[in-house]
């Protein structure tokens, strides 16, 4: 074999590979578990928070125009002896909180 050919093989190999796992995470979705621990520390910042919780599965969402796949989750915390809960919407694949809702 030829070192030239064996070199450019190679060199076509590394960068095929780079490309289809640049497009693989453009695709992929963000576990749920990983966004519900970026709502929590988002939360935190006001204060301390008492539970949480998040939908595992992502579902379609439409905001405006955009259209998103995401995920549903809840964050409870202690606010003067009284328990106030929030309903928040996270992008499944950034997991960017889009919508936060104080539930009465």
């Amino acid at each position: 074999m030829k070192w030239r050919s064996f070199l450019l093989g190679l060199g076509i190999g590394l960068v095929s590979g780079y490309a289809a796992k640049e497009l693989l995470a453009e695709k992929s979705l963000q576990s749920a578990d990983k966004v519900l621990d970026h709502a929590k520390r988002l939360f935190k910042e006001e204060g301390p928070i008492s539970g949480s919780w998040i939908h595992m599965k992502a579902e379609p969402y439409e905001k405006g125009l955009l259209h998103y796949d995401v995920y549903k989750g809840g964050i409870s915390r202690q606010q003067d002896d009284v328990t106030e809960q929030y309903e928040f919407v996270a992008d499944a694949k950034t997991g960017t909180i889009l919508e936060v809702f104080k539930l009465v």
